[in-house]
């Protein structure tokens, strides 16, 4: 059995109903302290590894190791996690590149739940990570090379910044190559920054009213006043 982790200080100086309430609890943002507050920086040093349940272990197996080619590196087997109703499990580990790795979860002797069953749906597709490659040769040979083994790979999509490549594994779950076609400068920032602050602003007006932000075209037009406004202070 998996011994638990001892709790922190920070741990204990924090209440929650249950030992597990930190994994269903709702977070409300306005209870929580800010980076401006305290002062404390915290970075993220890129992807350590993603991580999704499989009920399809042989498929999985085949798939990124025979299919995409991606080296297995790791298996953690283990009896449980915890607490008792926790099944046996296997967590295993393909080599991503740089460091990261595309990790699944077995669980020994269960059934896919409906919520995991594959959808047609934006907001299914939405749960994705995009690996990245480096040039527009590499990509066209993931999306050559995946078609002549019998994949289907979308057309090829550009949105601003990226052009990528889609597919799907045995399980349903969509996987994205992407090609970086700029850095990322300064201004995409500040951009990012009135565009969310526009769309802030609609939503909390929207919701005051009982109401929802009816498209994009609005959000546009609230970022161009704050666009105005913005140069207007410089």
């Amino acid at each position: 059995m998996t011994q638990e982790i001892p709790l922190t200080e920070s741990d204990r100086n924090r209440t929650y109903a249950t030992k597990r309430e930190y994994r269903t609890r709702d977070v409300d943002v306005s209870e929580l302290g800010t980076v401006a507050e305290d002062g404390v920086e915290l970075r993220m040093h890129g992807v350590d590894h993603t991580a999704r349940p499989t009920w399809k272990l042989r498929e999985t197996v085949t798939f990124y190791r025979d299919i995409l080619g991606l080296p297995l590196l790791h298996t953690i087997s283990a009896r449980g996690w915890g607490h008792p109703d926790h099944p046996d499990f296997l967590h295993f580990f393909f080599d991503a590149g740089k460091g990261a790795t595309i990790a699944f979860f077995y669980y020994i002797g269960t059934d896919r739940p409906e919520r995991y069953e594959p959808e047609d749906s934006h907001f299914y597709t939405a749960t994705h990570t995009a690996w990245g490659v480096e040039t527009r040769e590499q990509l066209e040979r993931w999306k050559e090379t995946l078609e002549s083994r019998g994949l289907v790979v979308s057309p090829y999509t550009r949105h601003e910044g990226l052009e990528s490549i889609y597919f799907r594994d045995p399980n349903g779950y969509p996987v994205e190559i992407s090609l970086r076609l700029r850095d990322v400068m300064e201004v995409d920032a500040q951009d990012a920054a009135l565009t969310l602050q526009a769309a802030m602003e609609l939503e909390d007006e929207a919701n005051a009213e009982g109401t929802k932000i009816g498209d994009i075209d609005t959000i546009w037009r609230r970022k161009a006043a704050l666009v105005g406004e913005f140069l207007g202070g410089k």
